[in-house]
């Protein structure tokens, strides 16, 4: 890794988090040059001329931010590379912009903001990057994670991320990349805890909506919570993360947000699911990706490779893919063979 502080910043991704982490970084007194990458050229003429997005209308971008489609422009000497794409994306667009990386950023680390399991391989999505990146590519990657709804960082509300990594100088080049007065950084060298607990607490935001849809209560939902963290842990441990990150910022306080937060997406499809709406009815209408739905799947394909329990997440995979009632669900759950409390 460059010494820090980092000077070029990519950030591949106009979602609201890759919008809001420019943002953040192009007010940074050193000054780093931020460019933020679009898919499509369209909206990267749109968000280039306008400054705003649909996506985080609270945001207008700063003028010193580029915006562009081209990759050799938005990555042309950077030192960090933010990958700002939600999971199930993140492969194709990798595997275009990989060539781009190698030759225009060859000493970037690559620090992920994504959430979630790849379904065809089960692979996390720092992995799927280093997979298209190719064996002989030996930069450092990591994640950065935490309880952060993008619209709560955009009006500049006080909040907490991790930054996670094998190599200590990417998650520490992070951490000060990132932190303001509003936002503070912590670094961690468990990015498999990290991105496991991000990955499973999208799916039990699913089942926290359900129990507000269906109006059960803040001791269902608090209960829910503990349970589903239990759930969390005990997969995260059987697949190499610390036990201690599941009660930190991107476990316990992660997934407290996205239950209780009223703009939190997975929790807001539970709670349509909820009150009746059908998935395809709900999805069809939302502009944003629910990254919960296709992780329930890579989690039940986890669970069983492992051979660790998950019934919270077991319930809402039959609820979005075999057609459960949610509250046949709930008395499913509810009427399991009593035992001892059992963490991980």
């Amino acid at each position: 890794m460059p010494a820090s502080p980092i000077r070029r910043l990519a950030v591949i991704g106009d979602g609201q988090m890759g919008l809001v982490m420019a943002q953040i970084a192009a007010a940074q007194p050193f000054e780093p040059r931020v460019t933020l990458w679009c898919h499509d050229p369209e909206s990267a003429s749109s968000l280039s001329q306008t400054r705003t997005s649909s996506r985080l209308p609270m945001i207008s971008l700063d003028e010193a931010i580029t915006v562009t489609g081209t990759p050799k422009t938005a990555l042309e000497r950077a030192d960090l590379v933010l990958a700002a794409v939600p999971t199930q994306f993140v492969r194709s667009v990798w595997d275009g912009l990989a060539p781009a990386i190698r030759e225009y950023a060859p000493s970037a680390g690559i620090i992920s903001v994504a959430k979630g399991i790849e379904n065809s391989t089960l692979l996390r999505p720092t992995q799927v990057i280093s997979q298209c990146m190719g064996e002989d590519d030996n930069r450092p990657t990591g994640v950065l994670s935490g309880p952060t709804i993008a619209s709560e960082l955009a009006r500049g509300l006080p909040a907490t991320m991790i930054a996670a990594s094998d190599d200590q100088s990417l998650a520490e080049a992070t951490q000060r990349l990132f932190t303001t007065t509003y936002l503070r950084i912590y670094t961690s060298q468990d990015p498999i805890g990290v991105e496991v607990a991000g990955a499973c607490k999208n799916v039990i935001a699913i089942a926290a909506g359900i129990l507000d849809g269906l109006k059960a209560g803040f001791n269902a939902k608090s209960a829910l919570l503990a349970r589903g963290l239990a759930e969390a842990t005990r997969l995260g441990l059987a697949m190499g993360a610390q036990a201690e990150t599941f009660y930190g910022l991107a476990g316990a306080g992660d997934l407290a947000t996205t239950c209780f937060s009223p703009e939190g997406r997975n929790r807001s499809c539970g709670e349509a699911l909820g009150k009746g709406e059908s998935l395809d009815h709900y999805l069809k209408r939302t502009d944003s990706v629910v990254e919960g739905v296709a992780t329930a799947q890579s989690l039940m394909q986890l669970k069983d490779h492992h051979g660790v329990e998950m019934p919270i997440c077991e319930t809402v995979y039959r609820v979005l893919n075999e057609g459960l009632d949610p509250i046949d669900g709930i008395q499913s759950l509810m009427s399991r063979e009593p035992k001892a409390e059992r963490i991980g």
